[in-house]
């Protein structure tokens, strides 16, 4: 997930919902009514920090990790890079693969949960994770996979709702404790990656769209040196 925005093929070429999806069923099923309950779910504006963050870097080969409706990728697309953007939701996946061809922009969807797609690794320029709703797990698979995806000289850009992490657990069954956060990515950083941005900052909000309410981001931006 993403606040504006989980991801095969050029947009003309989007999987049907009987494809190959790779996940967790009940997470795919989870989205996809999130999704199918509203008909747009999102802003359908690019992520400010997104935005903010990838000025001044050299457009290639971008991972959007919970790309949800497309903004993000299409905003991508549309400034040269090579998008792969991956989301556990096929509702999402086929509102982003429309909005991708009526901009005619290619993007490569992936419909696979981020521990599960079997990416190449090292291979992307920039992985982009904005507000991402990834299942933490005691091996860590989901922040390994993030890392493991950034090529050598490349950068990760982590951004979260700021304070998410330390609430009580929901009625509604939200418990942070279940989910990734910057911090825990931070942690497995080491020599080979130096940090460029790890700060809490005023959120740079697209107008409506859930998520609207929120005012500040964690924003982790570190790049792999070798």
């Amino acid at each position: 997930m993403t606040d504006d925005n989980a991801a095969g093929s050029p947009a003309s070429d989007l999987p049907s919902p009987a494809d190959g999806y790779v996940g967790d069923p009940a997470v795919r099923a989870e989205w996809d009514n999130r999704y199918a309950d509203r008909q747009q779910l999102w802003s359908g504006r690019p992520n400010g920090a997104l935005v903010a963050e990838v000025a001044g870097l050299t457009p290639g080969r971008v991972l959007d990790v919970g790309c949800g409706e497309g903004a993000d990728a299409v905003w991508l697309a549309r400034g040269g890079w090579d998008v792969t953007a991956l989301d556990v939701s096929g509702v999402a996946l086929e509102r982003a693969a429309g909005h991708a061809r009526d901009a005619g922009l290619a993007v490569h969807w992936v419909h696979a949960a981020l521990t599960e797609a079997a990416l190449p690794s090292a291979s992307f320029d920039l992985v982009s994770a904005q507000y991402p709703a990834l299942r933490r797990t005691p091996d860590a698979a989901a922040e390994r996979a993030l890392l493991a995806a950034v090529a050598p000289g490349g950068v990760l850009l982590l951004v979260h709702h700021a304070g998410m992490d330390t609430q009580q657990a929901d009625e509604g069954g939200f418990d942070p404790a279940d989910y990734v956060w910057p911090s825990m990515v931070a942690d497995l950083l080491d020599d080979d990656w130096e940090v460029e941005v790890d700060e809490q900052r005023p959120r740079l909000s697209p107008d409506g769209g859930a998520g609207a309410h929120h005012t500040d981001d964690v924003v982790l931006r570190a790049r792999r040196l070798r």
